[in-house]
């Protein structure tokens, strides 16, 4: 298994939630966090925004990658969503063994 944590910010909470359980019922993640309430800055129509969104952190299979961008696309309120992979190098083999588990 090729460990990967998935960042994915929201809008809220309630929207980051909508979108864990979308992913877990379809077994594309083991596990998810959720952060709340973290402040975002971006360049928006040529100035600064500034928000507060939530960050779900999604730990996964790189093999179910794909399947995770089609549905965090389908359920997330923005129009161009940040789903970025990240590599869970050193992560250890009781949970490695329980993440393949939980996904079959």
């Amino acid at each position: 298994m090729k460990a990967k944590i998935v960042y994915i910010t929201a809008p809220n909470f309630g929207e980051a939630r909508k979108i864990g359980l979308g992913l877990l019922e379809k077994k594309l993640c083991a596990c998810i966090n959720i952060i709340p309430n973290i402040s975002s800055m971006y360049f928006e129509g040529g100035k600064i925004e500034e928000i507060n969104e939530a960050i779900l952190l999604c730990k996964t299979d790189k093999s179910k990658l794909p399947k995770i961008t089609k549905k965090v696309k389908e359920l997330h309120f923005y129009e161009t969503p940040c789903i970025k992979a990240i590599d869970a190098e050193q992560l250890n083999e009781d949970y490695s063994k329980w993440m393949k588990k939980v996904m079959k």
